[in-house]
């Protein structure tokens, strides 16, 4: 192993590399460059024009990257997204990636950044992981506008006959700030509007985020905006986006955000991002259009699902891939020693917790098949469920020791994984992750070979109940769900105005299969309790909020912002590693 290189940081990586004019990137796909809307030399969105003609070309085989509950340091599932791309092209295949955009509250909290690391990045990389190309700042935009609107709407002569105590619809912003969970609009007299309670919710989990990922083309979105139910009338009725005429016009804040991004990774190879909504909060993952215009020029396309398979992957398998139409080929389950460690109890009962250094370094194999038994194997079990080969990256650190490697290696052999295989993507980019790119291939073709079985744990036509109680026993292990009574009220009343049988989307900690973080390994027996549904109707689905599960994350003790500076060139310091 180069040490020079793996001791350098991500700054300094990504500032080393020398980029490709985005005009070479997209030829690489085969897209001219008058398909381009350039951002820059490195950055440039697809023209809807051009991705029309492409969208029904032959299609590509679909791999999704996902992980096993993480620890607060999170397991290096973008940076085995991105290696993993870059190790396809380096063993001699068409491929590239479609991953998330980074959001402004995990990158100023806790994160630091989103574009992977080491030898393994997308590029611009300060550039995607501060403003990018304005998608965030867009959806946040579309979103307060409506709200905004509603408060006219009802200081205005409320012809709708909205019910001021029942308006749905939140405000946004794309940064933790615990204070506006809960906060009271329209002080200081009528010439201020109507006062009454009001919340935010961080951007990453907006309706309108997940519209944005989920429409097929601009009818779809401008359908869907109009589709957003608002509020419910005084008499009881669901009023609607469309019915305060607020559609259009977030439509075309919206038009260019539509359009996806197209960068490059460390070494060359095309990757779109696009979207970004959490997996714990929304439904994790990036957009279909992206995917769309990506499978008709790659033969071979990696995304990534937020968080472990119970977040992220579980909402492709019913929400995305029903939408989409196309279903994974190949599941990539990622999993570290250190998760192992933490599911095996090394550092207490704890999901939460970030272990020291020291902590984290020590040796314990116990730790590791213990954690290894339970929940990598619950985990590789669950993605098998929908028919899909499974293949475990085992993602290596300079601490991991060999026994403890091949703890993880024979669990995960005997929970099912179709392969199992060792990456060095962060240290050694494609290079490191050749056995990966071999092992996820042959995978494929067995798969194909099979006729790309594909089986949902519930149907689409099942009542949001049934869903809930599926995804909850036999996803998560629980033995039961119990729904408050305020939760009864909401879910009848989403079954009165006629969506009662929409995809449900989970809200619940990434720390645990359970709604404890502190739950760790694969706990079972345990009553999962539903503290609220909103119903967001113009993306299709309904959020089931478990727990204390909160749509507005906050800062940690010590944000990454206070270690993030500019010198007197503009150059940043202190970023993203």
């Amino acid at each position: 192993m180069d040490m020079q290189r793996f001791m350098a940081s991500d700054l300094e990586i990504a500032r080393a590399a020398k980029l490709e004019p985005i005009e070479t990137i997209a030829w690489k796909l085969g897209i001219p460059s008058g398909e381009l809307i350039p951002h820059g030399q490195y950055m440039a969105k697809l023209s809807w024009e051009g991705m029309k003609q492409r969208f029904d070309s032959a299609k590509g085989n679909l791999i999704l990257v996902t992980s096993v509950n993480p620890t607060p340091f999170g397991e290096g599932k973008t940076v085995t997204t991105i290696g993993l791309t870059q190790a396809l092209c380096h063993i001699g295949k068409n491929a590239t990636c479609v991953i998330r955009e980074p959001s402004m509250g995990p990158v100023f909290g806790i994160k630091g950044g989103a574009a992977g690391g080491g030898q393994s990045q997308v590029l611009p990389m300060e550039e995607i992981n501060l403003h990018f190309t304005g998608d965030l700042h867009a959806v946040t935009s579309a979103h307060n506008l409506l709200s905004s609107l509603i408060d006219n709407h009802i200081k205005h002569g409320n012809t709708c006959n909205i019910d001021t105590n029942r308006v749905f619809w939140p405000r946004v912003v794309d940064l933790n700030d615990r204070s506006l969970r809960e906060v009271v609009i329209g002080l200081g007299g009528p010439a201020n509007g109507h006062v009454r309670q009001d919340r935010f919710d961080i951007t990453a989990a907006s309706e309108i985020m997940a519209i944005l990922v989920l429409a097929r083309d601009y009818a779809d979105l401008r359908k869907r905006l109009g589709d957003i139910v608002i509020a419910e009338s005084i008499e009881g009725h669901p009023i609607k986006a469309e019915q305060i005429e607020a559609a259009g016009a977030m439509a075309l804040l919206l038009r260019n955000a539509f359009l996806p991004n197209l960068v490059q990774t460390l070494e060359g190879n095309p990757a779109f991002i696009h979207g970004g909504p959490f997996a714990n909060i929304a439904h994790g993952n990036s957009s279909i259009v992206a995917d769309r215009i990506a499978l008709s020029c790659a033969d071979y396309v990696v995304t990534e699902a937020g968080f472990g398979s119970d977040m992220g992957a579980e909402k492709f398998m019913h929400i995305k891939a029903n939408t989409s139409g196309k279903a994974p080929d190949c599941v990539v389950m990622n999993v570290t020693v250190r998760s192992m460690k933490l599911h095996g109890k090394a550092f207490g009962e704890r999901g939460g917790y970030r272990p020291t250094k020291q902590e984290l370094e020590t040796e314990n194999v116990q730790a590791v098949i213990a954690g290894a038994t339970s929940n990598l194997d619950r985990h590789i079990k669950n993605m098998a469920r929908f028919g899909v080969p499974v293949v475990v990256s085992i993602n290596e650190f300079m601490s991991d020791t060999e026994a403890e490697l091949e703890a993880i290696e024979t669990a995960a052999r005997a929970s099912g994984a179709a392969r199992v295989c060792r990456t060095e993507v962060h240290a050694k980019g494609g290079e490191g992750g050749a056995d990966l790119a071999h092992a996820v291939v042959e995978a494929i073709h067995d798969h194909v070979a099979a006729g790309r079985p594909f089986l949902p744990l519930v149907a689409p036509n099942d009542s949001i109940e049934d869903k809930v109680n599926a995804i909850a026993t036999r996803m998560y292990g629980a033995n039961s769900v119990q729904i408050d009574a305020a939760a009864k009220r909401q879910l009848k009343k989403i079954q009165d105005w006629g969506y009662g049988s929409l995809p449900v989307c989970m809200a619940k900690t990434q720390y645990s299969f359970s709604h404890d973080a502190g739950m760790l390994g694969a706990p079972s027996g345990f009553d999962l309790p539903v503290r609220e549904f909103r119903l967001n109707a113009g993306a299709g689905f309904v959020v089931a909020i478990l727990g204390s599960m909160m749509t507005m994350p906050g800062l940690p003790k010590r944000p990454a912002a206070n270690d993030m500076d500019m010198d007197e060139d503009g150059h940043l310091k202190g970023v993203f590693g």
